[in-house]
């Protein structure tokens, strides 16, 4: 498959504090120059969504649309784009506009202390260019959760301002990992950064597709287990996060959807299948991240999203 959601691990912790109702800033006035990082409320421009800056010239955003999007970015003076979402890059868009991709994929969970290192690595690096952009897919969890966690590991930044600056995203509280990753994060040495590699992966291939149905059918039997939980997090299986499972799902089938494997089925509806599930997948993320849970509707999805999963495999697993 293109890319996958990078596995999952340990940076689980307690909730924090729900985010405050947000009100986003449709045009900003200096739309040539990045997102000031004193902005209370999150920035659009042409073509990028939700952007936060966590630095001076350091921005999380969504993946930048079409030519619009990255024109914007070029606009704005950005030298590097890194992507921590698991869909493969638009390189090719990138590098017509004279800009460098890094793709360095989390999970919503978090990620390891050697992914960490490599983010801070690549981010101080960039930024010796110009202005550097971090995005996921839609801007507000996992590109926030790297961000965050680079500003304080480069003493941009305390655990508390960036803890702050991700509320400023909409980091939903319930991705506990990727808060839990920038509390436990501290600035980080120069020579300790010295030491990491730093020729980073213009596109990174985690996973192959016969992978990705592994994967999804666990996330299936995760939130079947959640579901039976009154969708919460199970006692027997502390390590699932409701929003998080619905959120790796979504991402598996969408990025399937784009693989040559699914265009290369027989049926030429497969492809279109996925990526109607990856749709129903990303309403019951959504639906999770809304409180209090209407368990009666989540139910609801789920079935669909069984019935589908179930249908899918009957017409086309061999």
């Amino acid at each position: 498959m293109l890319g996958l959601v990078m596995s999952l691990v340990g940076c689980g912790g307690p909730p924090v504090a729900t985010p405050s109702s947000r009100s986003v800033v449709s045009q900003d006035d200096a739309p040539r120059t990045p997102p000031s990082r004193s902005l209370p409320t999150p920035v659009e421009r042409p073509g990028l969504h939700n952007l936060v800056a966590y630095h001076d010239g350091f921005v999380s955003g969504g993946v930048p649309e079409g030519d619009a999007g990255f024109d914007s970015l070029r606009a704005m003076g950005v030298r590097t784009i890194i992507s921590v979402d698991g869909a493969v890059p638009d390189v090719g868009r990138a590098a017509d506009r004279g800009l460098r991709y890094i793709h360095l994929p989390i999970g919503y969970d978090g990620f390891d202390d050697a992914r960490g290192l490599e983010l801070a690595r690549a981010v101080r690096d960039a930024m010796a260019d110009g202005p550097v952009y971090v995005h996921c897919h839609h801007g507000r969890h996992r590109s926030a959760g790297a961000a965050a966690a680079v500003a304080v590991s480069l003493g941009w930044m305390t655990t508390d301002e960036a803890t702050a600056r991700m509320r400023v995203s909409g980091t939903s509280p319930r991705y506990r990992g990727l808060y839990l990753c920038t509390a436990e994060a501290r600035p980080i040495a120069p020579q300790a950064l010295d030491e990491i590699d730093g020729d980073f992966p213009e596109i990174s291939r985690p996973d192959d597709f016969v992978e990705a149905m592994v994967q999804m059918s666990h996330a299936i039997e995760h939130l079947t287990l959640i579901a039976a939980a009154g969708w919460a997090t199970p006692e027997s299986h502390p390590d699932l996060v409701p929003a998080a499972e619905a959120g790796r799902l979504a991402d598996l089938l969408r990025l399937s959807s784009q693989d040559d494997r699914a265009s290369s089925e027989p049926d030429p509806d497969f492809a279109a299948w996925l990526a109607r599930d990856a749709a129903e997948v990303a309403a019951l993320e959504d639906a999770l991240l809304v409180k209090p849970v209407d368990t009666t509707a989540l139910d609801a999805m789920l079935g669909r999203i069984r019935a589908s999963c179930t249908a899918c495999h009957a017409a086309h697993r061999n």
